[in-house]
């Protein structure tokens, strides 16, 4: 979406919005295999990067998309690779991630565009240097490089910034990587290690023997297996609820703004109040803001009303709620459909929201008042994607009490792309028996139902 290369542009709403960003082109494959050792649903970074884990092991492994490799918030989210800021029980697996990440283009033979450039919080006022101090006591016994900077040191790092800020909590260790590029790359790598990936392929539903699983059933025929692994993002909830599973999850809708490329900037990512920016690499931007989500009114909404009141508290100024056009959608969604005919899942290929491009330029102009390096660069597009959360804002990586051989992950509250990898490796560990790269009891799905309390992070 062409916005104009006028001084004006940055205030101006566009006339049309483009469909998601494009993605890097994947061979994928067209025959469906009659029979596997693990399905997995769907084709975002969680489930690709699993079939690379299960695939390097030698299980056999067929992934199954209903639309397009990573057309949905994988390739919408900011690209954002971080331990920084992290809920205490998912430092392990954001610090097995990053590891991951550094292998990925090696193992893969691909380009996931990652690099450990670095990541800053600015601090602007008393409470967020406090809260980060809070934050680096529980962090700090994990053994991360965060640290607290002063003003010049933020500015050093912000290009010159015109803003003078109090200074930021600064991780040199994380990283970006380009979310268009990532699944496509890790998808090659997961065919080469002998998956079966197939998309335009709707997974209906399951077949189950004895109380257990012995087959899915697609839109493209039927797959004889014994374990399912669901990583479908935002739709895991209505594939749950078909199989008579209770997962607490909603969706919050996130608006991304892509410029031109331009020279000079501050490189690695960071974030003000106002504004959250990423250094791509074909030398633009991905600008966003985390003050701007909206959660659709669902029926959901109300069905999870309890679970969700501690997360609608925290979040209150950060996330609005409102109608949109998935909330009409999901009114038509609340029965289950006959696995010999197509349901919504078919119906709805690409989950593709409308954008809020209001909020978005706000945050572009604040980023050209600030960042002098920007103040002559063009937005070129602007789109959206639904975020899958749960009531903590903390995934859900778990076998299915109710249901021998489901293995569920997902709900990762928009920190998908990043612990992505690491959430692979460790779904893959649960489905072969190896030991897990880390403790999965912190995902476990029962917390929500064995009268856990509702954990809520405190700000950073």
């Amino acid at each position: 979406m062409a916005i104009g290369n006028s001084a004006t542009a940055a205030t101006t709403i566009p006339r049309r919005i483009m469909p998601g960003p494009t993605l890097d082109p994947v061979i994928t494959d067209d025959v469906l295999p009659q029979k596997a050792q693990v399905v997995i649903i769907g084709g975002g970074i969680i489930g690709i990067s699993t079939a690379l884990f299960l695939a390097e092991r030698g299980v056999k492994v067929v992934l199954c998309e209903k639309g397009v490799l990573a057309g949905e918030q994988s390739s919408r989210n900011w690209g954002w690779v971080r331990v920084m800021g992290r809920d205490r029980r998912e430092i392990p697996l954001a610090m097995a991630s990053l590891r991951i990440w550094d292998t990925l283009d090696a193992r893969t033979g691909g380009d996931t565009g990652f690099r450990r450039s670095g990541i800053l919080y600015v601090s602007e006022t008393e409470e967020d240097i406090a809260n980060r101090d809070a934050w680096l006591k529980h962090a700090r016994d994990h053994g991360v490089d965060s640290r607290q900077i002063g003003t010049d040191e933020t500015a050093a790092l912000m290009a010159g910034a015109v803003s003078r800020y109090r200074g930021g909590l600064y991780t040199p260790s994380d990283g970006r990587a380009e979310p268009q590029k990532a699944v496509p790359a890790i998808a090659a790598g997961a065919r080469r290690a002998g998956a079966h990936v197939v998309t335009h392929c709707a997974v209906r539903g399951i077949e189950r023997s004895a109380g257990c699983i012995s087959a899915v059933v697609t839109e493209k025929g039927r797959i004889e297996a014994t374990t399912v692994v669901l990583a479908g993002g935002a739709w895991s909830r209505l594939f749950c609820k078909a199989v008579g599973i209770r997962l607490p999850q909603l969706k919050v809708r996130n608006t991304v703004l892509r410029t031109a490329p331009t020279e000079g900037g501050p490189g690695g990512a960071g974030a003000t109040s106002a504004y959250a920016y990423r250094k791509r690499l074909d030398g633009g931007y991905t600008i966003a803001t985390a003050g701007a989500n909206l959660h659709p009114v669902v029926p959901d909404t109300f069905a999870f009303y309890r679970e969700f009141r501690p997360a609608r508290q925290a979040e209150s100024e950060s996330v609005q709620v409102g109608l949109s056009a998935q909330s009409w959608r999901e009114l038509f969604e609340l029965n289950p459909v006959p696995l010999d005919r197509p349901g919504a899942f078919e119906r709805h290929r690409i989950l593709d929201p409308r954008p809020d491009p209001r909020s978005v330029l706000r945050a572009f102009k604040e980023v050209r008042k600030d960042l002098p390096a920007l103040r002559g660069v063009e937005p070129v597009q602007i789109w959206a994607g639904l975020i899958d959360v749960t009531p903590d804002v903390v995934p859900v990586i778990s076998h299915a009490d109710t249901l021998t051989g489901l293995v569920i992950a997902t709900g990762f509250s928009g920190h998908g792309f990043g612990i992505g990898p690491g959430a692979g490796h460790l779904v893959a560990d649960l489905v072969t028996g190896d030991p897990p790269i880390v403790d999965p009891t912190p995902f476990r799905l029962s917390r929500f139902s064995d009268g856990s309390p509702i954990e809520i992070a405190p700000p950073v």
